[in-house]
């Protein structure tokens, strides 16, 4: 499973934030016909953005809950700033 409940949300928050934005585009008083025209379009995309991700949300969380599904934990194996990864310099 390429999706966590954390990755899901993460992009579902981020979506928000665009189409959150996009709509302050529509509202825009300088806006042309054609730029408006374009950011609809656009959020057109974001909701069914959106839905699909909520959707797919919905299904991780219901098949956790159910057994269906389990979750691994991936361990962070990080070796910046670990003096033992680092070369001896003379």
């Amino acid at each position: 499973m390429a999706e966590t409940i954390g990755s899901l949300a993460d992009k579902l928050s981020i979506i928000q934030l665009k189409i959150f934005h996009m709509r302050e585009q529509l509202a825009r008083a300088d806006a042309t016909a054609e730029h408006k025209r374009a950011c609809s379009g656009r959020l057109d995309v974001m909701a069914e953005q959106k839905k699909d991700l909520e959707e797919e949300l919905q299904k991780l969380v219901s098949d956790v809950a159910a057994g269906r599904v389990r979750l691994k934990i991936y361990r962070q194996f990080k070796m910046y700033n670990d003096p033992r990864y680092r070369a001896k310099t003379i």
